[in-house]
């Protein structure tokens, strides 16, 4: 492993966490135009039908998935533009 990977590595980490507070955001605001109530339903939430905990589900994994891939990308760009070497 090359140092320019290593040293991305703690920028990496702190990236993931931002983007899983970004996603999960993005998901709340997304839920709410979708017209649902202010909060999306759990696995083990009784009351709600198993068609609106698997929609909700698959709608927050999609945008978990595009928000990551877009903030991973961002900062190997801007690593990259810094240092001259991909980090991945």
């Amino acid at each position: 492993m090359n140092k320019g990977k290593i040293a991305y590595k703690p920028v990496g980490l702190a990236l993931g966490a931002t983007s899983g507070l970004i996603a999960g955001v993005v998901f709340k605001q997304a839920w709410k135009l979708l017209g649902h109530d202010d909060d999306a339903p759990h696995s083990t939430d009784e009351d709600r039908a198993w068609k609106e905990i698997l929609v909700a589900s698959a709608l927050q994994g999609a945008i978990f998935a595009v928000v990551k891939a877009a903030v991973e990308r961002s900062g190997a760009v801007a690593t990259r533009r810094l240092t001259g070497t991909w980090p991945g």
